[in-house]
């Protein structure tokens, strides 16, 4: 196996916590996307809720994807984790993922737990991707 590490210049640089925001894996053309959050490049968030985080969040996917010569489309597998009783958001969560995932409708894990990256983290999303 060989791999290639993605680090887009829009998001944060990961190099002080030993991270990659993607990894492609050449020999078979799989992206391994890092959990990404609502943070900027400072580690801060933007929004102090769940739909605000998951959008934001779903954004920086979007970008490391690009990144990484995959998109939306090829999504494999996607984990969501929520700060939290997961169910207690799915409400208010489903249209957005609906919205944004559209035809791909990749696998799909919904995780609620006690912390994340920061205590102001609420969504983190990591994925599995197809190049394009």
């Amino acid at each position: 196996m060989r791999k290639q590490l993605v680090n887009p210049p829009q998001r944060y640089d990961g190099k002080p916590h030993g991270l990659s925001h993607a990894v492609i894996d050449t020999a078979t053309g799989t992206v391994y996307i890092s959990g990404q959050v609502d943070w900027d490049m400072n580690h801060q968030v933007s929004s102090h809720t769940v739909e605000g985080q998951l959008k934001n969040a779903l954004n920086n996917l979007t970008i490391v994807l690009d990144a990484a010569g995959s998109s939306v489309e090829s999504l494999l597998n996607l984990r969501i984790y929520i700060r939290g009783e997961f169910g207690e958001f799915l409400e208010d969560i489903a249209p957005i993922l609906a919205q944004f995932l559209a035809d791909s409708r990749p696998a799909l894990t919904g995780i609620g737990v006690a912390s994340l990256a920061s205590p102001e983290t609420l969504v983190e999303i990591e994925a599995t991707a197809a190049l394009k």
